[in-house]
């Protein structure tokens, strides 16, 4: 009986990414869904990504998905970034309903991509399409390297994979080359990335690998 009504859940929920999918590309607007851990960089990678996206000038909208508060929205409002709070006060991801539901508070004719920044854990989130077109996994370094093993769903699901927080390498026994590895027996055709978020300019390289892929939609 569990496993129907689990069935059951993923089916709807499939169909309303398809729903949401079809509707973003009608209006020619790509939605990333970037997923990782509490403290993993979440929101500053989220940040230098729309300085980069702003730079080719494009337009952005976020959906801030947090259990509860506005910290993050906060700070993204402070770009003069159009920005939706998802309070999902102790569910730990977001559905597609929930997207379907904040979706109508943009003017999608006027945005080119829509960022949204799911609940911090790397296991409820994998489970779960939003509409998105890419899912992008951010590991940080103090993190360790072992989580793509513990944790596989999110990178076997996953797009792209960015290590975060690469200033701190020298403080952590960390090994790119096992993450990257892991992470590509998982899923041959992830792209994998390191970046520091310190230096201006850290995220061109995952710019342009998203603008081809969204080139290529």
């Amino acid at each position: 009986m569990e496993i129907k009504i689990v069935k059951q859940i993923m089916d709807w929920n499939e169909e309303c990414h398809s729903e949401l999918n079809n509707k973003l590309d009608n209006n020619k607007v790509t939605m990333i869904n970037v997923m990782g851990s509490p403290g993993a960089g979440k929101t500053t990678f989220i940040l230098n990504l729309i300085r980069e996206f702003k730079r080719e000038g494009l337009k952005v909208g976020v959906i801030e998905g947090d259990i509860a508060g506005k910290i993050d929205a906060e700070k993204i409002a402070k770009e003069g970034i159009e920005v939706v709070q998802l309070n999902t006060d102790g569910a730990c991801h977001i559905e597609a309903e929930s997207i379907k539901n904040i979706l109508p508070s943009f003017d999608l004719k006027s945005l080119d991509l829509i960022i949204v920044e799911n609940i911090g854990n790397l296991v409820c989130p994998a489970e779960f399409n939003i509409g998105e077109h890419l899912k992008i996994a951010l590991l940080s370094v103090p993190e360790g390297d072992d989580k793509v093993e513990k944790y596989p769903l999110m990178f076997a699901n996953s797009d792209g994979l960015i290590i975060t927080k690469s200033d701190l390498k020298d403080y952590f026994e960390f090994s790119y080359s096992k993450v990257f590895d892991d992470a590509i027996k998982r899923n041959g055709k992830i792209r994998t990335f390191a970046v520091n978020s310190k230096i201006d300019g850290c995220l061109s390289e995952v710019k342009e690998w998203i603008l081809s892929k969204r080139n290529k939609s």
